[in-house]
């Protein structure tokens, strides 16, 4: 399969593995890859089914966007990480969340994962639909006392605190702040101008193999994560089908609904951690550093599997030993992934059209990016 784009000297071998990885795929996904080194764009790669400007749905990978918009605030700040999120939001205190704080909601320590009824189609392309359905909703579990991924709703609950305590949406903040001024390909509400970019989500082609192990572990509607990804709900649509509808992408639902290319999110993460196109970096290293410490390790709660968070980005030293601790980023159920390695000294953005199996960063990130940390020697 042919490989388009660029790689600077020294990382022939990136690009090798790319190509190699999309060799051996019967079903090609159709995938980007960027890597920056500092504030220096090194990898530029996409493959056949999309191009180096196409726009892809990058799933809870958005969720990056709205914990760096949470960190500027917390850096600035205008947020307070140990004050009550009731106390921006006094709705939120309902059903005995009253106590918890910023820290906890951001560490998926909140238990507020999803509805008992479940959540419209409509309701869930809203953020401020989410978050008011939401401040009536009894947590799932004591808050603070353990952990489990927030899947489609973290996003809604950190900008609604965002909107509380300054009078500005999550979403005018990102662009204000981050996306305009990079020039970056990652939406929160993609423009209607910026359509003709956008290539639809393509479901996944499991093996057999892969098709029994789905079966297998297909869990009830009305379990912990049947509720957090909203199956419970009459008429919910297939998680790999939400950033296909255009109401999600115009609201660019801020857990979930992100629009983007590789470009864009190695982009992010390199203006965060280190600074793009003559500006300084975003984010100071204290506040990397305090973001990216892992606050919940163990047992994830929704999706029952060990996972570690810092606060909102996920922790990756157990998943990929490669990265430098303080990595920084998220993943995104179709297979993307974004992060900066501050130790390192570079930012990774990954997307891909179809979905992979099982869900989460797709299995080749792992050689991806061995093969970016050889490079940089």
């Amino acid at each position: 399969m042919t490989v388009h784009g660029t790689v600077v000297a020294g990382f022939e071998g990136v690009r090798e593995e790319f190509a190699a990885f999309l060799a051996a795929e019967e079903h090609p996904p159709g995938a980007q890859l960027a890597v920056y080194r500092g504030g220096e764009q090194v990898v530029d790669l996409w493959s056949q089914g999309v191009d180096a400007e196409s726009l892809i749905g990058v799933f809870s990978s958005t969720k990056g966007a709205a914990y760096l918009v949470a960190a500027l605030l917390v850096q600035d700040g205008l947020l307070d990480l140990d004050r009550n999120v009731a106390s921006y939001w006094p709705d939120f205190a309902a059903e005995g969340k009253g106590g918890i704080t910023l820290r906890e909601l951001l560490a998926h320590r909140a238990g507020v994962i999803g509805l008992d009824a479940g959540f419209t189609a409509r309701e869930l392309a809203d953020d401020r639909a989410i978050a008011a359905r939401l401040a009536g909703q009894r947590p799932f579990w004591q808050p603070g006392r353990f952990f489990g991924y927030h899947a489609l709703v973290i996003g809604a609950l950190v900008g609604e605190v965002v909107f509380r305590a300054t009078g500005r949406t999550l979403h005018a903040w990102y662009e204000e702040r981050v996306r305009a001024p990079y020039g970056l390909d990652l939406w929160l509400g993609l423009p209607e101008s910026e359509e003709p970019r956008f290539l639809s989500t393509l479901p996944m082609l499991p093996t057999p193999q892969q098709a029994a192990e789905i079966e297998a572990a297909t869990a009830s509607r009305y379990s912990m994560v049947g509720i957090a990804f909203n199956e419970h709900a009459p008429g919910n649509v297939e998680l790999y089908d939400f950033p296909n509808s255009r109401a999600v992408r115009a609201g660019g639902q801020a857990s979930a609904g992100g629009l983007g290319s590789a470009r864009g999110l190695a982009g992010m993460y390199a203006a965060a951690a280190f600074g793009l196109g003559g500006r300084g970096p975003l984010l100071k290293p204290d506040t990397a550093a305090e973001f990216a410490r892992i606050h919940s390790e163990g047992n994830d709660l929704v999706g029952g599997a060990p996972k570690a968070f810092g606060l909102g980005f996920q922790s990756y030293g157990s998943r990929f030993p490669a990265l430098g601790a303080g990595a920084f980023g998220h993943s995104g159920a179709a297979g993307s992934l974004g992060f900066a390695d501050p130790r390192q000294g570079f930012a990774y953005g990954y997307t891909r059209r179809r979905f992979a199996f099982p869900g989460g960063a797709a299995p080749e990130n792992e050689r991806l990016l061995s093969s970016v940390v050889r490079a940089l020697g």
